[in-house]
């Protein structure tokens, strides 16, 4: 409790600052009118709408240095007329070569491309919004904003754009329909902000100026679109989204190995979801027997932790407005994890409601159904999560939240004898909590701290969670305290908590200088420390972390890391993570490592990226660790990436010495901003799995596809196919 006192007074000592009234840079405004004729999107600026809209240029310079004015031009000009938001960005080009283009693929790298991106809070709230932009080949950017500078690049809705590219600019053109955003009704002010990324001359540039620092996403250093008139009311629109699918598969093999020789055609599936405006600013998405049978297959890695991984969520349903739920906690520490949902079985349906109530209020509630399967006795089962959010001062937010697991015709003897294997799980799992969140206008300070107590049958006492952290970020400082207390029957069934039973503290700082002139532009170092103990606060984990990091002006990197770890097993574990014999637990083991990371500029056609780690490891072991990466791209074509990791681990017998490598090459080949085909290769021996995986898609309408995947899956030593794969899928989009 005395953690939780702290985390608290450590936040309020903090909360006048989120009470001043005015944002860093409310007097940069552009007021936007409407258009007197129609808007062709032709890259051209031959409208008269257009030539008497107000054009904004001279943008502040935001990388390398935020001191003086960008050497890249760029204007921009924008306006509206009943169903449409327009924008024009005419970007000129300095120097000579080609365009820094990676493909013409949609939500490409920001990194990797000249481009042009408009950030929008529509809300007011400096928090929340969306961004629309593109590369300077006109491949489209969007996604949703959260926590006032993140991006959720994989909400796709449903919008327009052209671009006009010569050798002296590119111009992008776009309409933005008024029904595929969300934002406040009866106001005439939002924030807004527009950025410009070029690689051949390494700047970053925006219209507003924001602290180099901070990302240009950050909806704190907006300036203000002023609009003529009062927005229009959105009417109570809706999109239906039906899906075909056609499969076929056949497994050569069980899942421990035994060859069989099984095929079966899937047949062929439908389902529905449904997106039905509530109102301009709250939505409805419905969702009948849906199918995620085309989304990208996972990037695999060599795990040699203790604990499970996280894997980010890509299913198009739970996107929208996700920072709700899937924001909560802490990387290590969260109370909801959607993939947790239809993770062994089928969604038979589901609903969502989410968005703003009014100026303060935001609602979040999502009820989902999965089936039941006997093979794997898992029964059917019930998620249900709601969260209401309310804004506190002119960032800040504190959020209620409710999770629940629930299984349908749960045997009763299961409540009373929990090892009965009859059934899967506890007949029901609840999380109930709130978060905190404060976010000073500026964004030098920011923290949060989040309480839950967990419900499940047979776990009582000692089921809470509690966590906090404090970040204060300046030019050349950049100092956080970050801590967790999880409690031995503290359980999250729909969350991602890799351990309970301890309490962490991990406090970091680092120090940047900018040299006035050279080859760096800057460096610094940074040390962390993470503490775990138990409850009796006896150290179990320890890991001291010394980096010193040094930035080009050509923004390659490089970094030299001193690492120091102590480990006092609670479990059993298998250092190899193969099956082999395990370490007892109650043992320690501590040990060192130096190693280094490089990243190469972005703006070149080769990049690269390299990690190597060498030092001790468990049982007095050795171990060598190098990640690398190759990309190379035929712009913009054609983007071949190579991913490789080699573990060697030195051990004592019986585990002896071992060889874990993982390689993952992948090509993406855009015919065109609509054709795309991707081939994807793993071959990890830790898992002792080969994985091909292709998948071609036609976008013939917008956010309409076709699909066609195949997958191919073998066993390594020898090889021999464990399952393949193929799927048609066609989806459409049709708005009323």
């Amino acid at each position: 409790m005395r953690l939780i006192r702290l985390s608290f007074l450590l936040l309020c000592i903090l909360g006048f600052l989120t009470t001043e009234a005015q944002k860093k840079n409310a007097n940069i405004k552009y007021y936007i009118h409407k258009a007197t004729d129609a808007i062709k999107l032709d890259g051209l600026m031959n409208e008269q709408s257009w030539l008497k809209a107000q054009a904004v240029d001279k943008f502040p310079m935001v990388l390398p240095m935020d001191t003086s004015v960008s050497n890249v031009p760029t204007e921009v000009r924008m306006t509206y007329d009943e169903n449409n938001l327009y924008i024009i960005a005419i970007c000129t080009k300095v120097g000579d070569g080609v365009d820094m283009i990676e493909s013409l693929k949609r939500d490409w790298n920001f990194g990797k491309n000249d481009n042009f991106i408009m950030f929008m809070d529509t809300y007011g709230d400096l928090t929340n919004g969306f961004t629309f932009g593109a590369s300077a080949v006109g491949a489209q950017w969007d996604g949703t904003m959260f926590d006032g500078g993140s991006v959720d690049l994989n909400w796709d809705n449903k919008w327009t754009s052209a671009i006009y590219n010569d050798s002296s600019k590119y111009v992008w053109e776009a309409a933005i329909p008024f029904k595929s955003i969300r934002y406040k009704t009866g106001i005439q002010e939002w924030g807004v902000n527009f950025s410009r990324n070029d690689l051949k001359t390494t700047e970053k540039s925006s219209w507003a100026p924001v602290p180099r620092q901070f990302p240009t996403a950050a909806l704190a250093y907006t300036g203000s679109l002023i609009w003529d008139a009062p927005l229009p009311v959105q009417k109570n629109n809706f999109s239906l989204i039906p899906y075909f699918k056609s499969s076929v598969s056949k497994e050569y093999a069980t899942n421990d190995g035994t060859k069989i020789n099984q095929a079966s055609v899937n047949g062929n599936a439908y389902g529905l979801d449904a997106k039905i405006s509530l109102s301009s600013s709250l939505n409805l998405d419905l969702t009948v027997n849906p199918d995620f049978s085309q989304v990208e297959v996972d990037r695999q890695v060599t795990n040699l932790s203790r604990f499970e991984l996280f894997f980010p969520e890509r299913r198009q349903f739970f996107l929208e407005n996700a920072d709700l739920f899937s924001n909560l906690g802490f990387e290590n520490v969260r109370p909801f994890f959607s993939r947790r949902i239809g993770l062994n079985t089928n969604i038979d349906f589901g609903a969502r409601m989410s968005g703003r109530v009014n100026k303060n209020w935001r609602i979040g509630i999502m009820d989902m159904k999965t089936s039941a399967d006997e093979s794997k006795n898992l029964l059917a089962q019930n998620f249900a999560v709601v969260a209401l959010q309310r804004k506190l001062f002119k960032k800040s937010n504190i959020e209620l939240f409710y999770i629940d697991k629930t299984a349908f015709d749960y045997p009763a003897q299961q409540t009373i004898t929990p090892t009965n294997t009859n059934a899967i799980g506890n007949p029901y799992n609840r999380n109930f909590g709130f978060e905190f969140n404060l976010a000073p206008k500026n964004n030098i300070w920011s923290g949060k701290t989040i309480l839950i107590k967990s419900f499940t049958p047979n776990k009582s006492g000692n089921d809470f969670l509690n966590a906090g952290n404090l970040q204060y970020s300046s030019r050349n400082w950049i100092i956080s305290w970050q801590h967790e207390v999880v409690g031995n029957n503290y359980n999250a069934e729909v969350g991602y908590i890799p351990r309970n039973n301890y309490i962490k503290f991990m406090p970091s700082i680092t120090r940047l200088f900018f040299p006035k002139s050279g080859s760096i532009l800057s460096h610094g170092p940074q040390l962390t420390t993470t503490n775990y103990y138990n409850t009796n606060f006896n150290l179990t984990d320890n890991t001291k972390l010394f980096n010193y990091l040094i930035t080009f002006r050509d923004k390659s990197t490089i970094a030299s890391v001193i690492q120091n770890e102590y480990v006092e097993l609670l479990a059993p574990f298998d250092p190899t993570r193969i099956g082999k014999q395990t370490l007892a637990a109650n043992t320690k083991h501590q040990w060192s490592s130096v190693g280094f990371n490089w990243i190469s500029a972005p703006q070149y056609k080769l990049t690269y990226y390299l990690s190597a780690k060498k030092g001790g490891y468990y049982a007095d072991g050795k171990l060598l660790s190098i990640t690398g990466n190759i990309g190379y791209r035929i712009q913009p074509y054609v983007n071949f990436d190579i991913s490789a990791t080699y573990n060697y681990i030195e051990l004592p017998q019986p585990w002896g010495n071992n060889n874990f490598f993982l390689i993952g090459p992948k090509v993406d080949i855009t015919m065109t901003d609509k054709l795309f085909f991707t081939a994807f290769y793993q071959y990890n021996e830790q898992t002792k799995n080969i994985n091909f995986n292709t998948r071609l898609q036609w976008r013939y309408k917008p956010v309409s596809d076709l699909f066609i995947v195949y997958t191919d899956n073998y066993y390594i030593g020898p090889v021999f196919v464990k399952n393949r794969a193929v799927v048609l899928k066609f989806t459409y989009w049709w708005n009323k």
